[in-house]
């Protein structure tokens, strides 16, 4: 079985860390290099920085700021905010990126992911969705969460990996900075669905609900935020309660 994956998000708004519950009511969390520094050094798999207001506020992902967490970090990163075309994908990868995520811009025009694929390579092109349950099951929301739109998680998701996404960075809303836990049954089916890795995202309390996304989930890799950047939770501490677990990881 493949290693799983740590991996801790920087929510970037105004070029400072940030982190809110169910997508709204955002405090400060900390300067970006220094938390990507600090996370890369205590054994992260994967960092990822996500301009959480770019696409909202129709305007690209801050190129400077990634350049400078990329060299303060020796580890795969990820950014997504405002990657509409090509060229953003060129600028962000220059900028010391590995993988690009894109939400908003993949569900307006799907034929981006085929063309990140096939000029970049499947393994740089992440699509992140972000969804809620509502009476009528999963549906995906544009800017942040702020706009729902017609798309099914599972359909879209499958779709996307027909495109040529190479991972799904899955966020439930329902679950966003609540700390009860990731959305194992949604969680679940995309992997029985899917044959690309998928990144848990949204819910992480506690130690035990790593455990779970990868136990019950079968998440390939679980992405948190507040529980590091607040120090609750420490990750070389999470990847040896998770290697007592059985759960395969890379040891730091």
């Amino acid at each position: 079985m493949l290693a799983k994956r740590i991996i801790p998000c920087l929510d970037i708004k105004d070029g400072q860390t940030v982190k809110g519950t169910n997508f709204v009511n955002l405090r400060q969390a900390g300067d970006p290099v220094e938390l990507g520094r600090a996370y890369s050094e205590q054994g992260a798999d994967e960092l990822v920085f996500l301009d959480i207001t770019a696409s909202h506020e129709g305007r690209k992902t801050f190129a400077e700021l990634v350049k400078r967490i990329a060299a303060n970090i020796n580890i795969p990163f990820t950014v997504g905010g405002g990657i509409n075309e090509l060229s953003d994908v060129d600028r962000l990868l220059n900028a010391g990126a590995d993988k690009i995520s894109i939400n908003s811009s993949a569900i307006r025009n799907p034929q981006l992911i085929d063309e990140i694929a096939k000029h970049f390579g499947s393994q740089v092109c992440v699509l992140a969705v972000d969804a809620k349950q509502t009476e009528n099951g999963w549906k995906c929301y544009l800017n942040g969460g702020r706009i729902e739109t017609d798309k099914e998680l599972m359909i879209w998701t499958k779709e996307a990996q027909d495109r040529g996404a190479g991972e799904i960075l899955f966020t439930s809303m329902n679950h966003d900075g609540v700390k009860t836990g990731y959305a194992n049954e949604a969680l679940a089916a995309l992997a029985e669905q899917l044959s690309i890795p998928v990144i848990a995202s949204g819910g992480a309390g506690q130690k035990e609900h790593f455990r779970d996304a990868f136990l019950l989930g079968k998440a390939d890799a679980a992405l948190a935020a507040s529980v590091f950047h607040f120090g609750e939770i420490k990750i070389p501490e999470l990847k040896s309660y998770l290697c007592a677990q059985n759960i395969p990881m890379r040891t730091v």
